[in-house]
């Protein structure tokens, strides 16, 4: 069974948890990751990019010259794809790029982004964070004792908004409720730090 040390806010190793095998210690499964992160990204486009078609474009009712006669090609509208600016042949319109993927394919691309990063030991735990009033100053101090450095996602128990307002202006610190966990917050970072309660409640969805 997969072990991480929980330390507390100076750094210091306070107990030993025991992780799920089923949960932090498989193989990661990286095609699974793959697919919920296309689908994460795909979902956040907008997909407002539109043009006009020849029947949107204004003007161009009247037919520009003769049919025959002129030497000329024959032209029915100057609103045609072929004129300066008329309209455009199969241009992009407003669309969702979303699109679903199996929600057990989603659990085992969370359980492979955990495994993956508990087999780096860039897993942390810490038992709380324990703040009174909001304060970035110390959240900033928890994370040096903890010897966290560079991109770093935070998961906190929902009710914990201290913690959350403390760390959220803290760069390169991307701070979630564990209800809010994902795939993508999971793996697009140098290290994952969990709050005992946040990992505990992670585990018993994951499980």
């Amino acid at each position: 069974m997969a072990q991480v040390e929980v330390k507390d806010t100076a750094g210091k190793t306070v107990e030993t948890a025991q992780l799920a095998d089923g949960v932090f210690g498989i193989e990661p499964h990286v095609f699974a990751m793959h697919q919920v992160v296309r689908s994460q990204m795909a979902a956040r486009r907008s997909g407002t990019h539109s043009t006009k078609t020849r029947g949107m474009v204004t003007g161009g009712g009247r037919k520009p010259w003769r049919q025959k006669g002129t030497g000329r090609a024959r032209q029915g509208t100057i609103r045609a794809p072929q004129w300066r600016g008329g309209g455009v042949v199969f241009g992009p319109s407003p669309r969702s790029y979303a699109f679903k993927v199996p929600s057990k394919v989603v659990k085992l691309a969370m359980r492979s982004a955990l495994s993956a990063k508990t087999a780096e030991g860039v897993l942390h735990v810490i038992d709380g964070f324990g703040f009174d009033e909001p304060s970035t100053k110390r959240a900033a101090a928890v994370l040096a004792s903890l010897g966290i450095d560079g991109r770093v996602t935070v998961v906190v128990e929902d009710s914990d908004v201290n913690a959350i307002l403390s760390l959220r202006n803290l760069p390169k610190v991307r701070v979630i409720t564990a209800s809010e966990a994902n795939t993508y917050d999971l793996i697009d970072n140098v290290a994952v730090l969990f709050t005992r309660p946040a990992l505990s409640w992670l585990e018993g969805v994951l499980a």
